[in-house]
């Protein structure tokens, strides 16, 4: 029988299988999967076949998984040499930060799209809370709407206190997958509660000492939308580590650089001082934004050679 999973709290899931109906199956001993290195065999979106459990009623055995479209993961928390699957086979990923209470940072948002774009998953960025923007933080996001929309990303403003934006987040929401990420404390089971009353999700404040989120989400989770497709929740995170990007490739999942990269002098180009740069010249023309390509450099000196 086919379902997909829809909640993982580590040795069961609940999954729904194509009739509709919810059940909980677990993985009966070892589950191994060729080329992942992951923390969690299996991850919310994933089409399994089920197979009953004979030592248990009303439970199902996950017999084999299917092949994911795509998925999008990140460094594990625990494990910093596995990675850790947040989702499968999604339409697209949808990040929401803030620019107050708490704060978003630039580099949190480009690992979030280079992961995204890893996998040929479109990102969405969500700037949340726009009540609380002064015109400090509306002066950036008006540059970073411009710098993001210019390669290629749908940015959106959003007041769940004001509720504008919301209809818009809505449609875009509408027959896909999608991933719902960010931050604790950014407002994703807020906009999530508005989009889905019945859920109630737990929500907090901000941590005032520390202008952290509390985190509310404890497991990734999938909801259908009563309008079409689904969304799947997930914790807030913290920081969004990289796995499986090696220094040479980095500069590919910037888009604005992939479309110039065969330009440059040397095959093994990192745009740093090498000569006949086509990525550095793009920089000092203005067809490159200097925030991406600082922020580009940020991230490569976290890369570690040594492991590729």
């Amino acid at each position: 029988m086919r379902a997909v999973v829809y909640k993982s709290t580590g040795s069961w899931y609940n999954v729904k299988t194509d009739g509709g109906r919810f059940v909980q199956a677990r993985i009966k001993g070892r589950f191994k999967m060729d080329g992942i290195t992951s923390t969690n065999p299996l991850a919310v979106g994933d089409v399994v076949e089920l197979e009953p459990d004979n030592e248990a009623e009303q439970t199902w055995i996950v017999a084999a998984i299917h092949d994911r479209r795509n998925y999008i993961n990140r460094q594990s928390p625990h494990r910093r040499h596995q990675h850790h699957i947040v989702a499968a086979n999604l339409d697209q990923s949808i990040l929401f930060a803030t620019l107050r209470e708490p704060r978003t940072s630039q580099g949190f948002i480009d690992r979030f799209l280079i992961a995204s774009e890893a996998y040929h998953i479109p990102g969405v960025v969500v700037f949340n809370k726009a009540d609380l923007y002064r015109s400090k933080e509306l002066d950036q996001y008006e540059e970073w709407k411009a710098m993001y929309e210019a390669i290629g990303y749908r940015v959106f403003l959003v007041s769940m206190e004001r509720q504008e934006g919301v209809d818009e987040l809505r449609a875009c929401l509408a027959g896909k997958i999608s991933l719902i990420s960010g931050h604790s404390g950014v407002g994703k089971s807020t906009f999530i509660n508005a989009v889905l009353p019945h859920l109630d999700l737990r929500t907090e404040e901000v941590s005032g000492w520390s202008g952290k989120g509390m985190h509310t989400t404890t497991f990734a989770e999938m909801f259908d939308l009563p309008f079409g497709g689904a969304i799947i929740d997930t914790p807030g995170v913290k920081e969004f580590g990289l796995v499986d990007i090696s220094r040479q490739e980095l500069s590919h999942y910037f888009p604005e650089m992939r479309e110039r990269l065969q330009n440059c002098q040397f095959n093994n180009c990192l745009h740093l001082e090498e000569p006949g740069c086509a990525i550095k010249e793009a920089v000092m023309s203005g067809q490159i934004h200097p925030l991406r390509f600082s922020s580009y450099c940020g991230i490569l000196a976290t890369i570690e050679e040594k492991n590729y």
